[in-house]
């Protein structure tokens, strides 16, 4: 069953750290077999919407989302963000 990685940014905190992740994290995960699905901010705002970034990448099973995010080229992405944003990374399996 597929699951989906939802990461959202409460805060971001240092834009350089972001981009030094970005470039690091985006490969990790896509060799890990993540598919980048949405990614940005929401186009419009619903109920109690909060304007956040969000990122939601599909891998094949909720294990395949937890081993990228274990993975050590994710967390040399992670080293390079620090405490560059205040975000929650929710794997969610698929329905």
């Amino acid at each position: 069953m597929s699951a989906y990685w939802v990461s959202i940014y409460q805060e971001i905190r240092d834009e350089e750290k972001m981009a030094a992740y970005a470039a690091l994290a985006a490969p990790a995960l896509i060799a890990a077999g993540g598919t980048f699905i949405a990614r940005g901010l929401p186009e419009k705002l619903c109920e109690a919407g909060i304007n956040q970034r969000l990122v939601i990448i599909e891998f094949d099973s909720v294990e395949a989302a937890t081993a990228a995010h274990d993975s050590p080229a994710y967390q040399e992405a992670l080293a390079a963000l620090a405490d560059g944003v205040l975000r929650e990374i929710r794997i969610v399996p698929g329905v």
